[in-house]
């Protein structure tokens, strides 16, 4: 399939998109309510990993995407999005070692949007071009991430963590993500008088085959999943028809598992070349690929 520029069309995906209700959350808010038709019906659980800013292109995914994040505590995005497009944004505080100064602003973010119900931290520990960092900094780390969730219920906000933001990754021995959480398990416990950490969530990122295979191994923690990066970057995929195929997959995997909550595809928009076939949104604003509407139409679960 080609990568072609397409308007998109509202009534195709206000007929298209069934509705749905999800209820594996004590926070868990459903997208549809019956007889009011300005609620969008659109799976709770559908995210996009992008820097989503564009008014047009809010217009657009709002359609079938429910929340996203930019891997920043804050968003540039035009204010009233929530109200406006019915998409949550996800704050994240992305490396370790928070500074009293990024812990200070974040806290202070969510105070001041009170739709703000989760907080992603420490993106890909295991990969030594991301956060980087070992189980026991990381384990350090926790603690300040804990704190800020401490001192928003101080204020009277809960605030749920998601994270760590595991994958398979370039640390020398614990590129495998169990390994990496079983160390940093064990290096909390050992600081913390044997308490576990405070993980309300999970959160994992997948670009290749058998993602169900991967959900199962992180069934042990007794989580459930936020999926917040995901394609398939296997050199098999050579062609949007194979990465619409996998795309077909991996959300109905996504959305037919209880374990997990919400997921995000990755990518938005970005230079041409798409050598990984994986943009939803083409290069003008507010209009999709071919990928991208599969994205927004695709069923979910009732």
């Amino acid at each position: 399939m080609t990568h072609s520029r397409i308007a998109f069309t509202f009534a195709m995906i206000f007929f298209l998109l069934p509705g749905c209700k999800d209820k594996s959350s004590p926070t868990s808010n459903d997208n549809t309510a019956e007889g009011d038709t300005s609620v969008i019906a659109k799976s709770p659980k559908r995210g996009l990993a992008f820097d989503i800013t564009d008014p047009a292109d809010f217009e657009t995914l709002s359609q079938g995407v429910s929340w996203w994040y930019n891997w920043s505590a804050t968003t540039s995005a035009p204010s009233g999005y929530q109200k406006a497009y019915q998409m949550e944004f996800i704050p994240m505080v992305w490396g370790g070692n928070p500074s009293p100064q990024t812990m200070e602003a974040v806290k202070n973010f969510i105070l001041a949007h009170p739709e703000i119900q989760y907080l992603l931290v420490l993106n890909e520990p295991n990969l030594t071009d991301q956060a980087n960092r070992t189980p026991a900094q990381a384990a350090t780390d926790w603690v300040k991430y804990e704190q800020i969730i401490t001192n928003l219920a101080a204020q009277n906000r809960t605030v749920y963590l998601v994270g760590p933001a595991m994958s398979w990754g370039t640390m020398t021995g614990l590129s495998d993500p169990v390994t990496w959480l079983d160390a940093f398990y064990s290096a909390y416990r050992s600081a913390n008088g044997g308490r576990d950490p405070r993980i309300d969530y999970l959160a994992f990122h997948w670009y290749d085959y058998g993602l169900a295979a991967q959900l199962d191994r992180l069934q042990k923690y007794g989580k459930k999943i936020w999926i917040t990066e995901m394609a398939n970057w296997n050199a098999q995929i050579n062609s949007y028809a194979k990465q619409e195929a996998q795309m077909r997959d991996m959300v109905n995997i996504c959305e037919t598992r209880t374990d997990v909550f919400r997921y995000a595809w990755f990518y938005g928009r970005g230079p041409l070349p798409d050598s990984k076939y994986t943009y939803l949104l083409d290069q003008s604003p507010g209009t999709l690929t071919n990928l991208g509407v599969l994205y927004l139409t695709l069923p979910y679960s009732k």
